[in-house]
């Protein structure tokens, strides 16, 4: 079933500007106030997806582009709200001494809520699309969490290996969040340097030339480091650095959840099938979809990368496999990984039955086993 784009059906992905009033109140009222934000994230967002269920209807992917305005606006105004959170947040905690110390931390843990689970979100929508002011609002968004270098990888690595060995960011089967998430911090930042530096040297260029984009990446976060220390120290650095890592975490716990398990048929000599709606985990929970502007239609997106979020198609089991749950209750079980391996190995096992019956040993998929030459 299509629908047609209306401001009305736009407007319930700016749901995300919630967040600003309610980082607002932690930061005034402390106390109780600061589990706000991750008691809205995962446990409030959950029961609306239970009340709201599904939504399986789509948009007609040839919608003209000048019909989805309201859509694309909520993440063109994002960096400055973003900026302003971020900032905001680390002059209330260094010029301000209602909070303790305590709370201070744990209320920059919850911009790092925001500038993880909505920033970087919207920042991959931004980086995909052709227009360069976008890319550039995408990049800065990721500079803002000190995770520029995720353009390169996901733009150059991810999405052209996405559930093979190449990939850091496809989670192997019976991987631990933990583990995968100090394994993917390292991994991602190498991989995507490794990506540029041969991309230079394809135009006959050296790793230091100018066009590299560590400089913007590395300068840019340096920069936002260096405006939090002449607001309060290094302790307001300290406080910046918090917010980025718990983004990055929101980050790679979408990440972990996306490709759990899922791999693609290895055709021999380092080649592997292309990429199918099967190789992302597909979640059709519709307030979550609002706020993560359908993220969770993660299928779609990695079988049409190009497509804007709006007009992201939904997949049903046949197609490709569901996850139980929206990313709020997902990423919430993936940080407690024996429950997460209870809800979703026996569902890997069945997809691999399901799509791939003659396969009885996947050993030979296995990095350690089988590596992807490079």
């Amino acid at each position: 079933m299509t629908a047609q784009p209306s401001i009305a059906r736009a407007l319930p992905f700016w749901m995300s500007l919630i967040f600003v009033p309610m980082i607002t109140i932690s930061g005034i009222y402390g106390g109780w106030t600061i589990a706000l934000i991750p008691a809205y994230a995962w446990i409030v967002m959950t029961l609306l997806d239970y009340v709201a269920g599904l939504e399986i209807s789509n948009i007609d992917p040839q919608t003209d582009e000048s019909e989805l305005t309201w859509y694309k606006a909520i993440t063109l105004i994002w960096l400055p709200v973003q900026l302003a959170v971020i900032f905001g947040t680390i002059m209330l905690v260094s010029w301000t001494d209602h909070l303790s110390l305590t709370e201070k931390i744990f209320l920059m843990m919850s911009v790092g809520v925001i500038s993880g689970g909505i920033g970087i979100n919207y920042a991959h929508e931004l980086i995909h699309q052709k227009n360069r002011l976008e890319q550039a609002l995408g990049e800065w968004l990721l500079i803002s969490t000190c995770y520029g270098h995720f353009r390169s990888e996901h733009i150059l690595v991810h999405h052209r290996y996405v559930g093979t060995p190449r990939d850091p960011v496809t989670a192997r089967y019976d991987e631990g969040f933990y583990g995968f998430f100090f394994r993917v911090l390292f991994g991602q930042l190498t991989s995507a340097w490794e990506v540029e530096v041969e991309r230079l040297g394809r135009k006959g260029k050296p790793w230091y030339h100018r066009d590299n984009p560590f400089y913007r990446y590395i300068g840019g976060s340096t920069l936002f480091a260096a405006l939090a220390y002449l607001i309060g120290g290094w302790a307001a650095v300290g406080f910046f650095l918090i917010q980025s890592f718990i983004a990055m975490m929101q980050l790679e716990l979408v990440n972990y959840v996306e490709h759990y398990g899922l791999t693609r048929r290895h055709l021999g000599e380092g080649k592997y099938e292309h990429v199918h709606p099967r190789h992302s985990w597909n979640a059709a929970h519709k307030m979550t979809n609002f706020l993560l502007i359908n993220l969770q239609r993660h299928s779609d997106h990695h079988y049409k990368p190009d497509r804007r979020f709006p007009l992201l198609q939904n997949y049903d089991h046949t197609e490709a496999p569901q996850l139980p749950y929206g990313y709020p209750l997902m990423t919430l079980s993936a940080m407690a990984p024996p429950i997460w391996r209870r809800i979703m190995n026996r569902r890997v096992e069945t997809w691999r039955a399901r799509h791939y019956p003659d396969i009885e040993d996947w050993t030979p998929y296995n990095e350690a086993t089988n590596p992807l030459p490079r």
